[in-house]
């Protein structure tokens, strides 16, 4: 059995809070050494083989995602944001820092969902925060989604193709930020934006990324 009974405390707890470096507007709970909170988690649920603790960094693309809106604000004023995969919530918080309506920020772990709980209250914005995993589900409502860091294996990049092609059937402005991650599907991507952006050096292979923001157009 699970032995956090609350996921807040733990990431209270093993995290700092610190400015993220590209968006230093956005304040985030992050983790200082990847291995260490990993296994800290793994110790603490009394379980072996978890994801890595995707919400506890800024990552190269929610980065990009999060420069890009905070620096292009009609994007997203007055409307419906969803931010998928959230993480650390970073993109959402973005959104509505620039004036969105409402950001629905979904992701399939329950730490991610805490942290961007955590992380919305210390940026003084309101995420509504879903653990659901949309590439299952029907296509959502919402007039801009964006997708931070999500092509980084063949299984995730595949599920979300199909959920892309359904976004922009729906007539859904899709935004992704992707540093050239392997999968990315670079012939359905038209690029609004590039940043040098810097990164956690022992999750990445550099301490700097270069980092795009596409918009998606249709397979």
């Amino acid at each position: 059995m699970p032995r956090i009974k609350d996921p807040a405390a733990f990431i209270r707890r093993e995290t700092t809070v610190k400015p993220v470096p590209h968006a230093e507007e956005i304040r985030l709970y992050v983790a200082d050494e990847a291995m260490e909170l990993w296994q800290k988690t793994e110790e603490d649920l009394g379980a072996l083989g978890l994801d890595p603790p995707f919400w506890a960094f800024a990552w190269a693309g929610g980065q990009g995602l999060a420069r890009y809106v905070l620096d292009t604000p009609s994007l997203v004023a007055g409307k419906t944001v969803l931010d998928f995969a959230c993480g650390s919530g970073l993109v959402g918080i973005a959104a509505m820092m620039a004036g969105a309506k409402s950001c629905r920020a979904v992701d399939i772990d329950p730490f991610a969902i805490a942290a961007a709980r955590l992380n919305a209250e210390l940026n003084g914005v309101q995420l509504d925060l879903d653990m659901t995993d949309l590439t299952r589900q029907a296509t959502p409502s919402a007039d801009v989604v964006f997708c931070g860091d999500v092509f980084y294996d063949r299984q995730m990049a595949d599920a979300v193709a199909g959920f892309l092609d359904r976004l922009i059937d729906a007539g859904i402005d899709v935004l992704v930020g992707d540093p050239g991650r392997s999968y990315l599907p670079t012939g359905r991507l038209t690029e609004l934006g590039v940043y040098e952006v810097p990164v956690v050096g022992a999750l990445e292979d550099n301490e700097i990324k270069k980092t795009f923001v596409y918009r998606v157009g249709k397979s």
